[in-house]
């Protein structure tokens, strides 16, 4: 079963299949294990049949998709000679015809499958088709910025609790720090998100109450701490604006208006300033 953030991103995906590709009936879901997928979000299903429907890899339609790691289609799910008919019962419950399974496909591991179907046997154009793929591409990067969050969530909480005083290793947290918070705008769960954001600020205080005094004294937006994090290892504006995805005279302004809160002149006056003020680890 997904977690909460991931059927959000799921549900989001499913809602832009539905409306760019004028299908009708869009569903799916993810991956439980290496072979078996649980059917957990749906639009404009008439009926409840295909609602935790479980599909094993090479099996049905979708289960082609899972196996073959490709998008697959029928034109007439009941008469196709092209895949196996366990879940018959459940397509002809729901009226569906026509079918395109897409798997979404993340760092090589197929990690669930998108459907989109018309209730009627009409071979699919390349807008459906089009259409399918770019939601599975929404889900494989919610999922892979997901798993990069994760991880790097997980090599933190060691730093955190022991940071140690070793330049190498202040380096490396403020390295992760600029990380997380780069990936901070891309997280759609929101509790993910917070907790993302969360340990950003116990990095940022993790060299002790001096550094922070003057924190109450400095507020900076989101957007001006991940441009000063940025600028803190070396990056220039057209590189920062990569790593943000954000323009670079957006980064140019986010910039100016943090020296000017920070009081500082030169970038490297804002980022001493930043870290002072415990805004930057």
């Amino acid at each position: 079963m997904p977690e909460p953030g991931e059927a959000t991103e799921l549900r989001a995906a499913l809602l832009s299949l539905r409306r760019t590709s004028g299908l009708p009936v869009v569903f799916g879901g993810l991956l439980s294990d290496a072979r078996h997928a649980r059917i957990a979000e749906l639009s404009g299903a008439q009926t409840p049949a295909l609602r935790g429907l479980v599909i094993s890899a090479g099996s049905g339609l979708g289960g082609k998709a899972i196996a073959l790691s490709r998008p697959c289609a029928v034109t007439d799910y009941p008469s196709s000679r092209h895949i196996s008919h366990e879940y018959d019962t459940a397509v002809a419950a729901e009226g569906l015809r026509s079918v395109v399974a897409v798997p979404v496909v993340v760092r090589r591991t197929v990690r669930g499958v998108l459907y989109g179907a018309l209730r009627e046997p009409f071979t699919l154009g390349d807008r459906a088709f089009d259409a399918a793929a770019q939601a599975a591409r929404d889900v494989e990067q919610a999922l892979a910025v997901r798993d990069e969050v994760q991880q790097l969530l997980a090599s933190t909480r060691e730093r955190i609790t022991d940071p140690g005083t070793g330049a190498g290793t202040w380096e490396d947290v403020r390295e992760v720090h600029r990380e997380l918070r780069a990936l901070a705008p891309r997280i759609v769960d929101p509790a993910l998100r917070g907790e993302l954001l969360a340990v950003c600020g116990r990095l940022a205080s993790a060299a002790g109450p001096e550094r922070g005094a003057s924190a109450g004294r400095v507020g900076l937006a989101p957007r001006e701490i991940d441009v000063i994090a940025c600028v803190a290892s070396g990056a220039t504006n057209a590189t920062a604006a990569g790593r943000l995805g954000l323009r670079p005279e957006t980064v140019k302004s986010y910039l100016r208006s943090a020296m000017r809160k920070l009081g500082a002149h030169t970038r490297l006056e804002a980022v001493v300033a930043a870290r002072r003020a415990g805004l930057l680890p």
